[in-house]
């Protein structure tokens, strides 16, 4: 698991929606894989063994196994916010 981005790569931030613990998330996709992420606040650990599994996963295996994950009776959670991030990354970088 990588601890921080490369010093070449372009590190994307997102300000999760909604009333999730997780206050912004930074990630960076490379090749149409996640080559790094990080949760900040939440459930620490949690938070670091999601970003621990799905680094190296590609976008889009990520989007159908994570997207539409809830906490307790949020109608959302951090790991679904992250997948609106990766899909909102999508939209912006495959448009013409």
């Amino acid at each position: 698991m990588r601890t921080v981005p490369g010093p070449r790569a372009r590190v994307e931030h997102f300000i999760p929606e909604g009333s999730v613990c997780t206050k912004e998330i930074d990630f960076v996709v490379d090749n149409g894989s996640i080559d790094y992420v990080n949760f900040s606040g939440g459930c620490e650990g949690n938070l670091k063994a999601i970003a621990a599994m799905i680094e190296g996963m590609n976008v889009d295996f990520v989007l159908d196994r994570f997207s539409g994950i809830t906490c307790g009776s949020k109608s959302t959670s951090c790991v679904d916010q992250f997948c609106h991030a990766l899909q909102e990354y999508k939209n912006k970088h495959t448009s013409s």
